[in-house]
C-alpha cells in the first residue's frame, strides 16, 4: 500500500498547485490507520472523526476525497451498497479486486496475482485508442446464507445476514 507522511503528501499535492490543508492531512491519516481491506464512504470518515471529535464538515471530506482521488492518493469504488467508498491507493503490481455480496454488502478483496484482469483491461484500452487509468472489477455474488433462505424469492427485505455489517433482524416465518 502507497502510504504518504507529511513531506511526501505536501509535495505531491504542491507539484499540482494544491495545498496540505490539516483536513487532508487528517482524512489521509485515517485511512492510513486502516486495517488492510477496508473501505470507507464519505458518511463513514465523517462520524469517524466526530468521534475523534476532529471538527471536519462533510461538504470538506467530499471535496478532499475528490481531490485525493484525483491525484491518485486514494481510490474510488463503486460497491453496491448506493454510495461510493474510497481507499488508499495502491501501486499497479498491488492492485486487488472485489467479490461483493448483493444482500449483505460484505466485501472480499482478491489479488490478480498473474495480472490477466489488468493485462486483458489495458490490451482492450489499447485497442480503443486510450490509456487505461485504472482497472477495478467486482464480482457480484450471493452469499451462502441468503441462497439457504431461498434468495431472493424467500428472503424478506428486512433480513441481515450474520456476516454483514448491519445488525440481524429476528427471522419472520415465511409460508
Amino acid at each position: 500500500m502507497a502510504f504518504y507522511n507529511y513531506n511526501s503528501l505536501k509535495s505531491e499535492l504542491n507539484q499540482r498547485g494544491w495545498r496540505l490543508t490539516p483536513q487532508r492531512e487528517t482524512i489521509l491519516q485515517l485511512f492510513q490507520r486502516l486495517p488492510q481491506g477496508k473501505h470507507l464512504s464519505a458518511e463513514e470518515i465523517y462520524n469517524l472523526l466526530l468521534h475523534e471529535q476532529e471538527q471536519i464538515s462533510l461538504s470538506t471530506i467530499y471535496r478532499t476525497l475528490h481531490l485525493l482521488t484525483k491525484v491518485g492518493i486514494l481510490r474510488e469504488l463503486e460497491l453496491p451498497e448506493g454510495h461510493k467508498h474510497y481507499e488508499l491507493d495502491s501501486p499497479r503490481h498491488h492492485k486487488h479486486h472485489h467479490l461483493v455480496c448483493l444482500q449483505c454488502h460484505k466485501t472480499f478483496e482478491f489479488k490478480d496475482d498473474s495480472d490477466s484482469i489488468l493485462t486483458i483491461s489495458n490490451k482492450q484500452a489499447e485497442k480503443e485508442g486510450i490509456k487505461m487509468l485504472d482497472c477495478q472489477l467486482t464480482v457480484h455474488t450471493v452469499c451462502i446464507e441468503a441462497l439457504r433462505k431461498g434468495w431472493p424469492a424467500l428472503v424478506h427485505t428486512h433480513w441481515s445476514c450474520p456476516r454483514g455489517n448491519a445488525p440481524q433482524e429476528k427471522e419472520e416465518a415465511h409460508h
